[in-house]
């Protein structure tokens, strides 16, 4: 069994910050790409950030100079810094990682965490 269990979300002021945590535990080969998504009230999901094994990293337009992923193999983990928040980046953010198991190859989805920018 693989779990992703996200912490770190929160209310904040507009202009604040918040650091998103997501570590993945469980029958872990290895950890291929790593992401976060959102969805906002009435809204699809939609993607944030993803970092490769390697660290590549890709962000959302939304998002690009504000908000930076970074993981830590090590550990398993992946983490979402985020900048200058603004009442649109409330949402509740959920961690999505491509994790072999066994030699597959898996898609998994943590229970996401609210992040609420209000003044």
């Amino acid at each position: 069994q693989v779990q992703l269990v996200e912490s770190g979300g929160g209310l904040v002021q507009p202009g604040g910050s918040l650091r998103l945590s997501c570590a993945a535990s469980g029958s872990i080969f290895s950890i291929n790409v790593m992401a976060w998504y959102r969805q906002a009230p009435g809204k699809q999901r939609e993607l944030v950030a993803t970092i490769i094994n390697g660290g590549t990293t890709n962000y959302a337009d939304s998002v690009k100079g504000r908000f930076t992923i970074s993981r830590d193999n090590a550990k398993n983990t992946v983490y979402l810094r985020m900048n200058s928040l603004k009442p649109e980046d409330t949402a509740v953010y959920y961690c999505n990682a491509d994790i072999f198991v066994r030699g597959t190859l898996n898609n998994y989805w943590g229970q996401g965490t609210q992040v609420t920018v209000s003044s």
